[in-house]
């Protein structure tokens, strides 16, 4: 006798759809076909709802908010199942060593404080502690080489030495024998701004041939796009390394419709020619990062101390503010797309609290400041842990990169608090109401496709993202004329609908479209 059998389902996993039944047995699936003369404790009529493997997404910034009581809710309600944090080089373990403060406080714009009570020196003791967290869902971690090189060098604008190399090196290896899925390149953040090519390949030396996936935030997404991407194309052939590239676009007015098409037809020709490479996209025109992103990089070496000193002195204010107005060498997010188009987010001093939402154009004219000296006193004042909001893609940009076979779709959902990014909450339901039901741009054997079986292999997770024998019982069961994202951009804090049944390792955790406060996920 099975655990459940799912009766009448349209069965869909990443090709064409089957009615068939499906039924789990401890964890697991443990048949596929007409099974109508099967028996299992609990039977669901699926009378003709879709049935997809659950959704995975390689591209989450989960690594604090798993350790909160609520963490889940907003992943399963879209379909969630399984998630990878540690994303952009940015990973919240392993923190440790005389830089350790000054990366935690790197890092809380973008995946929030060290929980409380909590201490993460090596990435075991991360998923250790993980480990006895009741989890909603599954969760593995890529090891940021933005927190390593903090750990072994700080922020420091320099070459590494030789013994920051060997530190480095070191540190990388132990992550990956301590569990690491992936590994995770943020070359448009400070530390790793701080290589030239040569140093990253140097840098990512123990990974030669090694098969491990690395994903990268690419050292620019702007002007100097396409050649960020030939550099990352140089690192893949070098090393032999399968590379994923992060939430691929183009910022600037100036480059969209013009880009995407060159980046999407050099990474054809790549694959062709058998380099293991491909791309991911979310599916909304605005991102969210470190209100610090919209600053030249040199400016951050030294941490977040050593920024804030700067922002509040005036000749190193007007510095920055020359290189701000006139610089391409960097993701000059303020040049590409305008002050009001950058929504300052997550702000802690309670007299600012009010601005969030409002961009620096418009806290600039209800203060009567300069737009730059708006955003170097918000900077200033927060101690420069500050989010935004900034629109920045173009939707036919993101329809072409959905439309190539090989994009996965992600979120690239951060937690820092404060006015969250509406895709926390509604990235993968926007994709099969949006882009598949409204508008057609994806059919839905390919949009499941893209949420399941393709990130599962491009991680090896061999059990998850399909529906076949012996994989793990991670499901979804809804019907596509119901799902529905109920986000807004002032009101993100609102659970996706739609998702009938939702199976974590053979539980459900969502039943007749509720919670049911069973928590059967693991730490990958």
């Amino acid at each position: 006798m099975y655990d459940y059998l799912i009766q009448n389902a349209r069965v869909l996993d990443g090709a064409d759809a089957f009615f068939g039944d499906v039924a789990v047995s401890g964890g697991s699936i443990a048949a596929v076909g007409a099974l109508s003369g099967a028996s299992a404790v609990h039977t669901i009529d699926a009378g003709g709802r879709y049935l997809t493997p659950g959704f995975i997404d390689i591209h989450r910034h989960g690594d604090s908010a798993l350790f909160s009581p609520d963490y889940g809710k907003a992943e399963l309600a879209q379909g969630l199942t399984t998630v990878l944090n540690g994303n952009c080089g940015l990973s919240l373990a392993p923190a440790a060593g005389p830089h350790r403060d000054e990366l935690l406080r790197y890092l809380v714009p973008i995946v929030g404080s060290l929980p409380e009570g909590r201490d993460f020196p090596t990435l075991a003791d991360y998923r250790a502690q993980a480990s006895t967290v009741p989890q909603r869902l599954n969760n593995g971690m890529l090891v940021g080489m933005g927190t390593l090189r903090a750990c072994a060098a700080g922020f420091r604008d320099a070459p590494l030495t030789d013994e920051e190399y060997r530190r480095l090196h070191a540190l990388l290896e132990r992550s990956l024998a301590d569990g690491a899925v992936g590994v995770s390149l943020g070359l448009g953040y400070a530390p790793e701004c701080f290589y030239d090519t040569a140093g990253l390949i140097r840098a990512l030396e123990p990974l030669r041939g090694s098969g491990v996936t690395v994903t990268v935030h690419m050292r620019q997404e702007g002007d100097g796009v396409v050649d960020s991407l030939r550099e990352m194309m140089t690192v893949a052939r070098e090393l032999n390394i399968p590379v994923e590239i992060s939430h691929l676009k183009a910022i600037g007015k100036k480059n969209w419709r013009r880009l995407v098409p060159e980046m999407l037809e050099m990474l054809t020709r790549a694959r062709q020619e058998g380099l293991d490479i491909a791309c991911d996209v979310y599916p909304y025109s605005a991102g969210s990062t470190q209100l610090i992103h919209v600053l030249p990089p040199e400016f951050v070496a030294g941490g977040m101390d050593a920024l804030t000193e700067a922002l509040r002195d005036p000749a190193r204010r007007a510095s920055i503010r020359d290189r701000m107005e006139t610089g391409s060498d960097f993701e000059n997010i303020s040049m590409l797309m305008g002050f009001e188009n950058i929504y300052p987010t997550s702000l802690h001093q309670p007299e600012n609290r009010h601005l969030e939402g409002k961009s620096i154009q418009e806290i600039a004219e209800a203060q009567g400041k300069d737009p730059y000296d708006a955003l170097f006193d918000l900077l200033a004042e927060e101690h420069c842990a500050v989010s935004m909001i900034d629109t920045i893609a173009h939707e036919e940009d993101i329809d072409d990169i959905l439309r190539v076979p090989f994009s996965s779709v992600i979120s690239d959902a951060t937690y820092p608090g404060g006015l969250l990014h509406r895709r926390v909450y509604g990235s993968f339901v926007r994709i099969l109401e949006t882009y598949v039901r409204k508008r057609g741009i994806l059919t839905l054997p390919d949009a499941v496709r893209k949420m399941t079986r393709q990130p599962a292999d491009r991680f090896g997770l061999t059990k998850k993202g399909r529906i076949e024998v012996g994989a793990d019982a991670d499901l979804c069961l809804f019907d596509l004329e119901r799902v529905h994202e109920t986000d807004t951009w002032l009101d993100p804090e609102r659970l996706s609908q739609g998702m009938d049944y939702v199976f974590v390792n053979g539980v459900p955790a969502i039943a007749e479209g509720r919670f049911t406060d069973r928590f059967s996920g693991r730490i990958l």
